[in-house]
């Protein structure tokens, strides 16, 4: 939810910008399931790395987590190949990440929209967690 220091008339309203904070506080800290963001590599062998991120959603959901993976959904509607389309995937994702609590980074290879993602995670203090292997967290 995205909440506003001032009303619909533009002027600064600093009370009811609290009180939503406020809520949007409590339902964060409320929430059972963690929202993560599944960071994995798309290009290059394209299926068998949506194979993947699918594994790595299902595990994400059998720790207690809510997995959002942009690269499962975007590329439905959006051609990767293109340059255009491909920047704007990747930016609607760094939207999705900024509403995630976690972003996890799974495999050995760091992709560059990978490194864009991890990047922007560390720049919002969102904590970061990476798996070599599907259930194997990596020590850093």
């Amino acid at each position: 939810m995205s909440v506003s220091k001032y009303n619909h008339e533009r002027y600064y309203d600093p009370t009811p910008y609290a009180a939503l904070m406020a809520i949007e506080r409590e339902e964060k800290e409320n929430r059972r399931r963690p929202l993560v963001f599944i960071c994995s590599p798309f290009a290059g062998d394209v299926e068998r790395n949506l194979q993947n991120a699918r594994l790595y959603c299902k595990y994400a959901v059998e720790q207690g987590a809510i997995p959002l993976a942009p690269h499962l959904l975007y590329p439905q509607f959006l051609d990767d190949r293109d340059k255009a389309q491909r920047s704007l995937g990747i930016s609607f994702g760094l939207v999705l990440l900024g509403k995630c609590d976690e972003l996890w980074v799974f495999g050995s290879t760091i992709t560059k929209g990978m490194r864009v993602e991890i990047e922007r995670a560390q720049a919002r203090g969102i904590k970061i967690r990476f798996f070599i292997n599907q259930g194997k967290e990596a020590v850093t």
